[in-house]
């Protein structure tokens, strides 16, 4: 009789964790390059915003981003995040309670972080951030081939090498990355983007995130892209350049991109309801005020990552504070998971999906389990 109860525990238990919301037809992968989780979760940093080497105006900016209670100090920074996500879906990565995201692959540079995102798998082979076409299978081009997917898959990303990390040569997914001409024909909106994006003096390699989100919400207004990926980067541009009152700038605009997106999805009929946003990071940076703005193998705290999800299936767990560790490898079979199909790749394994519905109550379950072992055992 013992044994039967405890098995049928163990089964119920795996059901309840396995359960499926089938419901988000519709998935918006969103990242901020090199963003790190002590900004998401602690707010401005205080030794780098009274810095005058990384910061112009250390009053102004003071005023802007930084309170002595944290809660009020992240949503200042980041409103979206604590006023919206934390309560309607899930936040994780806070390391101060032990609730880690990490990065998988050995680098901790972006071209290795992307292809982890989107393949599902943390290639051992090293590849710089060079023009070099990505032969490993992604999630986006997997899900174009899908039925209920086919032609409704794009991208729309900051930094020119997202081209090459997607491998739009060869899947043919329509991917704007750069300072990428935009199609015009009959668009007088993608015109006078065009005309902003070459009326830029100085181009660099990462194109001005508000011109990224312009394109990408034009496009998902004209087209309902199923599937979309929308890649930001300045936050990484302006750390590399030891800007933290820029980087701070960067990160607020994003949360104000995420914002504007989702009031969108949530009043447009084709999204409403049926949307979910997975919100990254590629990789972390260092955390002290000698290596912030560096990331990669050499340097600690680059593995360390955040996640965050809000839309259908995604309980609203708000920020995770029990120990537990998710990979950021982890999110291409998640989009497949939420998608309602089942992402494999030919060329590599792909990591297992996170079982996001009940994250915080797979401890108290195994609480739970251990309870009741105790007391039938009596």
């Amino acid at each position: 009789m013992k044994f039967y109860l405890i098995i049928s525990f163990i089964l119920l238990t795996f059901s309840a964790h396995c359960q499926i919301s089938n419901t988000s037809q519709n998935i918006f992968i969103i990242t901020t390059d090199g963003f790190r989780w002590q900004e998401v979760f602690k707010g401005a940093d205080l030794d780098l915003i009274q810095n005058e080497n990384f910061v112009k105006d250390t009053t102004l900016i003071r005023q802007q981003f930084w309170c002595e209670d944290l809660v009020e100090r992240r949503k200042k920074l980041m409103p979206f995040f604590w006023n919206v996500i934390a309560e309607k879906g899930m936040l994780a990565g806070n390391r101060e309670y032990g609730n880690e995201v990490n990065v998988s692959n050995l680098y901790k540079i972006s071209y290795p972080g992307y292809n982890e995102i989107l393949t599902g798998f943390a290639d051992k082979k090293f590849i710089p951030n060079l023009t070099v076409w990505n032969k490993n299978t992604n999630i986006l081009e997997y899900l174009n081939s899908c039925d209920n997917y086919s032609g409704k898959v794009a991208a729309f990303c900051s930094w020119n090498l997202m081209s090459y990390i997607i491998d739009e040569k060869h899947n043919h997914l329509p991917v704007n990355s750069g300072y990428e001409m935009l199609e015009e024909k009959g668009d007088s909106l993608n015109q006078i983007i065009n005309a902003l994006q070459n009326s830029v003096a100085h181009k660099s390699t990462t194109r001005h995130d508000l011109l990224t989100y312009a394109s990408a919400k034009n496009y998902i207004e004209k087209k309902h892209p199923k599937i979309l990926f929308l890649g930001l980067g300045e936050t990484d541009e302006f750390a590399h350049k030891r800007q933290y009152d820029q980087y701070l700038q960067k990160a607020k605009q994003f949360d104000q991109v995420l914002a504007e997106l989702w009031y969108y999805v949530q009043t447009d009929p084709f999204y409403k309801g049926n949307t979910t946003f997975i919100i990254t990071t590629d990789h972390g940076r260092g955390s002290s005020i000698d290596n912030w703005s560096q990331h990669g193998f050499w340097v600690k705290g680059s593995g360390e990552s955040w996640m965050a999800m809000i839309g259908p299936g995604i309980n609203a767990e708000g920020e995770l504070k029990t120990k537990g560790k998710l990979y950021q490898k982890q999110i291409a079979s998640t989009v497949s998971l939420l998608a309602n199909e089942n992402f494999f790749a030919k060329d590599h394994s792909v990591a297992p999906p996170i079982n996001f519905t009940n994250i915080s109550s797979q401890k108290q379950a195994a609480v739970n389990f251990k309870q009741l072992v105790v007391k039938l055992s009596k």
